[in-house]
């Protein structure tokens, strides 16, 4: 199958898996009550590449931080590319929060990577900005932030949801435009009903993982 990129407008609420989503900032009142959202560092521009394997998620990560970017007043762009994704081939996905006007990231451009499969790295690294940060689902790592994202998700009874255990353990590094208590709020609203309670206890899982490495 080759591969293939597609980019569709988001609808707010909508099933959308493929996005190219921007919406007017809102009114200042608006943006007054998302400020508790906002992260101290937060960056209005932000570009992210979230990869790994097809049914790892790669996706779902995406329109939680598309929708975040909503929330939050910023214009949001984002696509995905994909070849044998059906099979379990690699999957990218890229999120630009902020003033861009096409989906893709060039090499070098990528603030943060969330990489689902460690296989991904070698195909797509070279995305990576030179002060970026890359988290990594991994037992080790010597270059990058580690966790072992899919290790931890099997210990809680369900392998599917490492990737929002890495997206809390990226969380907690205080590097993404969104805080945790967005995030929580809008995995909550994405999630199908008999997935949300699971998939809040992996964000937490993750975010409480990277505490206690950094307690050590």
């Amino acid at each position: 199958m080759s591969e293939e990129s597609k980019d569709k407008k988001l609808k707010r609420g909508s099933g959308s898996q493929i996005l190219n989503a921007e919406r007017p900032t809102p009114n200042a009142e608006l943006v007054s009550c998302n400020a508790e959202h906002r992260t101290p560092n937060a960056e209005r521009n932000m570009q992210i590449a979230i990869t790994g394997r097809g049914g790892q998620g790669v996706l779902f990560i995406t329109r939680i931080l598309s929708e975040c970017a909503l929330e939050l007043g910023f214009n949001v762009i984002a696509s995905e590319t994909h070849g044998m994704a059906m099979r379990g081939g690699s999957v990218i996905s890229t999120v630009k929060v902020g003033d861009y006007r096409g989906p893709l990231i060039g090499s070098g451009q990528a603030e943060i990577m969330l990489v689902l499969d460690a296989g991904s790295m070698e195909a797509f690294s070279h995305l990576l900005a030179e002060k970026g940060i890359l988290f990594l689902n991994a037992p080790s790592s010597d270059s990058h932030p580690y966790i072992d994202a899919t290790g931890l998700a099997v210990s809680m009874g369900n392998p599917l949801i490492a990737n929002l255990v890495l997206l809390g353990f990226a969380l907690n590094h205080g590097t993404l435009f969104c805080d945790t208590t967005l995030v929580e709020s809008v995995t909550e609203k994405l999630s199908p009903p008999r997935f949300r309670e699971i998939n809040l206890k992996a964000l937490k899982a993750g975010f409480s993982a990277h505490a206690k490495k950094e307690q050590k």
